[in-house]
């Protein structure tokens, strides 16, 4: 099975990804270059994979009552500038010289603020679930595409929402192979 070949459009977008513009973005602060790509994970409900909530939610049209958990979520504005599915479907919710709205409170070497100068991508997964081949390869080819249009982008700053916000966060958790995604990044290097 083939993975389609990523890139970069010229206004920020990435070609190959389903476009669905979220309206939980703004404009990045005076920030010079993007310096970090947060990975994390995310699925709704907890666990279940393949519908449209998490595009919903990304677009302020989650009904907070379709399901108990949704209730907790009603009026949150969130997004990531990406989402991989299961399947390895990539969806863009904002491009990528804007600032999603993913990190939240966080810190990285000392740095607050991470949206300001990260890019977001959101794994569909859990914690403790194991993520998929289809996943880490185009996670690896989309970070490939990333670097080749950011080459001030540090190949060392990727790290888990956990690393940023380690008292509020897990994710991607320790379901998620680190150590096969680098391997990846290797071969492809």
């Amino acid at each position: 099975m083939s993975i389609r070949s990523f890139a970069v459009h010229p206004h920020h977008w990435l070609q190959g990804a389903l476009w669905c513009v979220s309206p939980n973005q703004n404009a990045r602060p005076h920030v010079k270059a993007l310096e970090l790509v947060v990975i994390h994970n995310i699925s709704l409900p907890p666990g279940c994979f393949g519908g449209p909530e998490i595009q919903a939610l990304f677009t302020n049209q989650l009904d907070p009552q379709a399901h108990p958990f949704f209730a907790q979520l009603e009026g949150l504005q969130v997004s990531a500038h990406l989402l991989i599915r299961r399947t390895g479907q990539v969806i863009q919710f904002v491009p990528f010289h804007r600032r999603a709205w993913h990190a939240g409170v966080s810190v990285y070497q000392g740095r607050e603020a991470c949206n300001d100068f990260s890019i977001g991508i959101e794994m569909e997964g859990t914690d403790e679930r194991p993520y998929t081949q289809r996943q880490y390869r185009v996670l690896t080819q989309v970070l490939q595409a990333l670097y080749r249009a950011y080459p001030q982008l540090p190949r060392t700053a990727l790290v888990g929402h956990a690393d940023i916000a380690p008292q509020r966060k897990t994710d991607p958790g320790p379901a998620f192979d680190w150590q096969y995604l680098h391997q990846l990044l290797q071969e492809t290097t």
